[in-house]
């Protein structure tokens, strides 16, 4: 069993629904979903260093490797979270507070992948305990805005903390949309302004630079997130030769905490 966090923060983000996510994931061995003494214990123990007063909900959500039929994965990644379940009521944990029990079934590896191959199935037989919290406070870092600025310097950060993703997704949701057409309204009216559009995650394990984008199951969510960012201000005629895109995974902390560290944002490279 492998334990990692991960959070994500509304503040400077355009990946999260306005709150922080505590991840702790438990490792099945091939085709089984029973839960040992110490997996039990790890998990239980996590979920009582969270202060409980943040604790919104918590979800739960199976998966297996590739190897076999879908049903049957399906099947055996629901009883997995049915296990993890249990586990955590019997521990008296309220299942009130427990929002979702999800078998999501088999995760797929890409064709051309064959190096450490049992390894990375291995790490597909898991179930995620997703814990939602209330947001931490918001913070001031200079040289970051949350909107387009009249005087702008190169390096400037505008955070774009409307912008709304899914958990694990890259598509933009309406209200995304519709704040993106309010920075798209300034960026037409400065036109001088040059910049990335810039991807981040956090919090992925450490042999992980980033994290997976559940649509297309490939690990490039930073990559997908801004690029969902640059197409949709390219769709509301911001030229694109004022603008690229990069996803950096998890290679570029803020050092305030890995609570800040998921985000999207605009980097100004020219004035």
């Amino acid at each position: 069993m492998r334990l990692f966090y991960l959070f994500a923060f509304f503040l400077l983000t355009s990946v999260v629904h306005a709150q922080e996510e505590a991840v702790f994931s438990v490792y099945f061995d091939f085709d089984k979903s029973d839960l040992n003494a110490k997996q039990g214990e790890d998990l239980i123990k996590f979920i009582k260093t969270i202060d409980s007063t943040r604790i919104e909900a918590i979800e739960i959500f199976g998966y297996t490797d590739d190897i076999g039929k879908e049903a049957y994965n399906f099947k055996l990644s629901t009883k997995r979270a049915s296990m993890i379940q249990q586990k955590m009521i019997d521990s008296g944990i309220k299942n009130k507070i427990i929002v979702t029990i999800e078998g999501k079934g088999r995760i797929l590896i890409d064709d051309d992948v064959v190096e450490n191959l049992p390894e990375k199935r291995s790490k597909n037989r898991r179930v995620d305990v997703v814990i939602n919290l209330k947001p931490l406070p918001k913070i001031v870092i200079p040289g970051f805005y949350n909107t387009i600025q009249k005087n702008h310097v190169v390096g400037d950060h505008i955070y774009l903390d409307n912008i709304l993703f899914d958990r694990g997704s890259s598509k933009l949701d309406y209200k995304s949309k519709t704040a993106l057409d309010k920075i798209a309204k300034l960026l037409l009216k400065y036109k001088n302004l040059q910049f990335e559009v810039q991807g981040h995650v956090c919090c992925t394990p450490q042999y992980q630079k980033e994290a997976i984008d559940r649509e297309t199951r490939k690990r490039e969510l930073s990559t997908n997130r801004a690029e969902s960012v640059y197409k949709y201000l390219v769709f509301k005629k911001i030229a694109k030769n004022r603008m690229t895109f990069k996803g950096y995974g998890n290679t570029v902390p803020l050092g305030k905490g890995t609570e800040y560290d998921r985000r999207v944002e605009l980097v100004i490279t020219k004035i």
